[in-house]
């Protein structure tokens, strides 16, 4: 049958790209594409893919979330990174969430092959601009962050905090998370009392450190 991958990319041409390519691998098989974090946390759940490349600025719950709850949900499910972003809070965002793989997008398409193989078999894969020991050192530096928004909130606020980034509504964010507007309201609150911030544009600022969104 091959490996089973799901395609999570926001950007229509290269999700395409990156399907032709992987569709004349002969043990590979892409059952599913999505379009956002959300749409990939649930598609995961419903088509049980061997291996997700999952890019990590996506609008509404991006990769870094999407990657937690997939792990949290599902441990057999691989995670590989496809992003532009070789930088912290990007790298150490995704390999603390869970993921096993982590390239970047000017990789050669043998190299995401490779990747996808690897991660399938249980093994980590790094792409060779992101060295072992700065991976660890993202991590270390993450550990001792005692304001980490990863560690301050919940997952329901951090999904709320990148929506209010993104510039919703309450009530959109409402109807994304299918909560009341005075629930959203509650949230934000607590958010904001967690984190000590006082007004909206610095949780944007906040979300935008944290790796919760790029306002792309």
């Amino acid at each position: 049958m091959g490996i089973k991958v799901l395609l999570a990319e926001d950007h229509h041409i290269i999700r395409q790209g990156l399907r032709s390519l992987l569709e004349k691998e002969i043990n590979i098989r892409v059952v599913g594409e999505a379009v956002d974090g959300r749409e990939t946390v649930r598609m995961v759940k419903e088509l049980k893919p061997d291996v997700v490349v999952m890019d990590v600025s996506m609008p509404n719950l991006n990769g870094i979330e999407a990657t937690r709850q997939i792990s949290e949900e599902d441990a057999d499910v691989k995670v590989i990174a496809l992003s532009v972003h070789s930088d912290d809070p990007f790298v150490s965002g995704m390999l603390t969430a869970g993921a096993q793989g982590y390239l970047l997008k000017d990789c050669l398409f043998e190299e995401l092959v490779k990747a996808i193989e690897t991660v399938a078999n249980g093994q980590l894969y790094l792409s060779a601009r992101i060295t072992q020991n700065v991976v660890q050192e993202y991590k270390s530096i993450k550990a001792k962050e005692t304001h980490s928004v990863f560690d301050t909130l919940t997952a329901r606020e951090r999904e709320v905090l990148q929506l209010i980034a993104e510039g919703k509504s309450m009530k959109q964010i409402g109807a994304a998370l299918f909560v009341s507007e005075k629930t959203v309201a509650t949230h934000r609150q607590h958010i904001m009392e967690k984190l000590d911030i006082h007004t909206i544009p610095d949780l944007v600022k906040i979300a935008i450190r944290e790796g919760l969104t790029n306002l792309e």
